[in-house]
C-alpha cells in the first residue's frame, strides 16, 4: 500500500540520522510542489463516515485507517490529503510524532533554535523531505490552502516566514516524509474499505492529542455505522406487511 514499502522503524532511524541535512534541501525536495498548486480544495460538505465513492476523495479530506488495515506503515493512522491530481496523491500522517524536535531538524533557521515542539512522521516516502501545516485565519502568502484555515508550507521562504512569525506549536506542525499513492490505487483501497473518509478541519489537524486521534475517530466511525444499521433495520421493518 502506498508508494513505499519501508518499515516505520527503519524510516525513523533514517530520518534521525539525516535530520541536520534536511533544512538545507527544503526547496529542492519540494520543488515539484508548485506544479500542483492548482489542486482544487474539496468543498466542505457532509460526507458519509465510510465512503466508497472515489469522487469524494480530494485535497483537504482526512483518511482514517480501518481496524483491518495491517500495513505497519499505515496501521492506525489518520492522514490529511494535501495533493490529489493526475500527478498522484500525497498525504501527511497526522498522528505519528517523533522524538525529533523542530530545533534539531530546522537548525539552519535562527528562529527555530529555541523550538522544542516535536516533528511528525509524515509518511514513508522521501523521509528527507520537509512539509509543514500552518493554521491561520488569514491567507498565507504563496502557501496552498488545504482546507478552511489550514495552509501547506512547502518552501524555504514560507517556512522561514512562519518561524519568524513565532507560530505556536498548536498552529504549526512540521512533517518529515509523506504518504503517496497513484490516484486509482487510493480509489481502489477506499472502495475496498481500507479507509474511512472525513472532511478535513483545523481542529482535527491541530487540536487533538495525536495518540488519541485515531482511537477517537475510529470509535466515532463505528458508532455512526451502528446507528446507520439501526436506521436501515427500522426502514426495512416499516415496509414489512
Amino acid at each position: 500500500m502506498g508508494l513505499a514499502k519501508l518499515g516505520f522503524l527503519a524510516v525513523l532511524i533514517t530520518v534521525a540520522a539525516s535530520a541536520p541535512l534536511v533544512a538545507n534541501n527544503l526547496d529542492a525536495a519540494n520543488g515539484a510542489e508548485t506544479t500542483h498548486a492548482s489542486s482544487k480544495i474539496s468543498p466542505a460538505i457532509p460526507l458519509p463516515i465510510q465512503s466508497k465513492n472515489p469522487e469524494l476523495l480530494g485535497v483537504g479530506k482526512i483518511l482514517v485507517a480501518s481496524r483491518n488495515l495491517g500495513d505497519p506503515n499505515f496501521a492506525q493512522t489518520v492522514i490529511l490529503l494535501v495533493q490529489y491530481d493526475a500527478g498522484g496523491v500525497v498525504g501527511l500522517i497526522l498522528n505519528r510524532r517523533t522524538d525529533l524536535r523542530v530545533s534539531s531538524v530546522l537548525g539552519d533557521f535562527q528562529a527555530a533554535k529555541d523550538r522544542s515542539d516535536p516533528v511528525y512522521f509524515g509518511g514513508p516516502v522521501d523521509p528527507h523531505q520537509i512539509r509543514a501545516l500552518r493554521k491561520s485565519s488569514t491567507k498565507v502568502d504563496g502557501a496552498m490552502q488545504i482546507c478552511a484555515g489550514v495552509f501547506q508550507i512547502s518552501t524555504k521562504t514560507q517556512l522561514e516566514q512562519t518561524l519568524n512569525d513565532r507560530a505556536a506549536p498548536k498552529a504549526f506542525h512540521v512533517y518529515l516524509g509523506y504518504a503517496g499513492w497513484h490516484v486509482d490505487q487510493l480509489q481502489k483501497e477506499t472502495e475496498l474499505g481500507a479507509w474511512f473518509v472525513f472532511p478535513g478541519d483545523a481542529e482535527t489537524i491541530f487540536k487533538f492529542e495525536p495518540d488519541l486521534l485515531w482511537p477517537q475517530m475510529i470509535r466515532k466511525t463505528e458508532m455512526q455505522m451502528a446507528r446507520n444499521k439501526s436506521i436501515d433495520a427500522l426502514d426495512e421493518r416499516a415496509y414489512l406487511p
